[in-house]
């Protein structure tokens, strides 16, 4: 899905270029081709995502108090 920016009448090039950017930022489209730039091992993929799955109920615990 291409991402879509249309500049509106007396807008400076970078508030547009800003708009873009968190738009680009917001649905993960940067993080994902950063991700996808190399090949990661299953075995890495379910290691990394085990490890944010426990700090994320880290975060959880600590905060659910």
């Amino acid at each position: 899905m291409p991402i879509e920016i249309k500049i509106r009448k007396n807008e400076p090039i970078d508030r547009a270029i800003r708009r873009m950017k968190k738009k680009l930022d917001r649905e993960n489209i940067i993080k994902g081709v950063r991700a996808n730039r190399y090949y990661e091992k299953p075995c890495e993929k379910r290691r990394r995502k085990n490890k944010v799955q426990a700090f994320t109920q880290m975060l959880r615990r600590r905060y659910a108090e």
